[in-house]
């Protein structure tokens, strides 16, 4: 059974396509990355999943509760740390956690609180009124209101939008353990290096699509390869062989005339290349392997995605 399952699902806000005929299927135990740029349909999704919002066509299931018909036990499955800063300004942190422990029965919780509080640095604040926190300690909060309930499945909505590093480490390090201990866990975020650290599988969403969904390590390795950056000596030919043409990523003359920038998708390649050069004349002065990242994936997709 999938954490999440979402089955052919569409959403019309009058012209405009929100979501358009998508599937995804989220296993038990996944640190999932959710990518897109602005307005391609993730806040969307995630407010579907989390009943805030109701798809036009298709289905929802949280750990195989259907998020329309069975919505009292799909959202006790989940918790949802949401984009924006929404709190009650009348209460202090722990009773705004005891507070949100009450919405789904949970009573004598405190010990749990306790040790979220203390995951999240948030002990010393434990008794301060919540319109008192500063921007950061606020949205640490909201992390711990998504998790006083232990849910199963935790869907973090940019989490670390415009905090400092302290927290996204401490968050980070709070969030993977959970996910060690067996909590599946939803990330969308802007942050790509974040994702390409915690996330073991990555969908990618524009205009309401999706237009990748791999492993992090597929994504990388399989869609833009690695750069080969080489600088061939003046004493031999420094024009670059035929053959390797085809791979030819940049050759910035006006910078260095002798410096070629290759695309490699395979390691294996990489003998055959210099076997090429060799060939041709070449004397290879300087060489550089430059591993792609997951920017240059998604910029990648982006840009050839119509």
């Amino acid at each position: 059974m999938a954490a999440i399952q979402i089955s052919n699902v569409h959403k019309r806000y009058q012209s405009l396509k929100a979501l358009d005929d998508v599937s995804l299927s989220i296993e038990e135990g996944e640190f999932f990355g959710l990518l897109g740029p602005n307005g391609a349909g993730k806040t969307t999704l995630i407010s579907i999943v989390a009943g805030l919002n109701r798809a036009d066509a298709g289905t929802v299931k949280v750990q195989g509760h259907d998020v329309v018909g069975d919505y009292r036990n799909a959202r006790r499955k989940l918790g949802v740390v949401p984009q924006e800063l929404v709190f009650d300004p009348f209460f202090t942190v722990r009773e705004t956690l005891r507070m949100q422990s009450g919405y789904f029965g949970l009573k004598n919780n405190d010990k749990w609180i306790d040790e979220v509080m203390e995951n999240l640095d948030l002990t010393n604040k434990a008794d301060t009124n919540m319109r008192a926190l500063s921007g950061g300690m606020k949205r640490r909060v909201l992390v711990a209101q998504a998790l006083v309930h232990k849910p199963p499945v935790i869907v973090l909505d940019e989490p670390t939008a415009g905090v400092d590093v302290e927290l996204r480490q401490t968050l980070w390090k709070f969030i993977a353990r959970l996910n060690r201990e067996g909590h599946t866990v939803v990330l969308t975020t802007h942050y790509l290096e974040e994702a390409q650290a915690l996330c073991n599988r990555i969908a990618m969403l524009k205009a309401g699509q999706v237009v990748a969904l791999d492993s992090t390590a597929a994504l990388v390795r399989r869609i833009s390869g690695s750069q080969l950056r080489v600088t061939l000596g003046a004493a031999g030919n420094t024009s670059l062989p035929a053959s390797l043409q085809t791979s030819l990523i940049s050759h910035e003359v006006a910078v260095d005339p002798r410096q070629f920038a290759l695309r490699i998708n395979d390691y294996a390649h990489l003998e055959p290349m210099l076997a090429d050069l060799r060939l041709a004349g070449c004397v290879i002065e300087d060489l550089q392997l430059l591993q792609a990242d997951l920017e240059d994936v998604f910029l990648q997709i982006m840009e050839g995605v119509q």
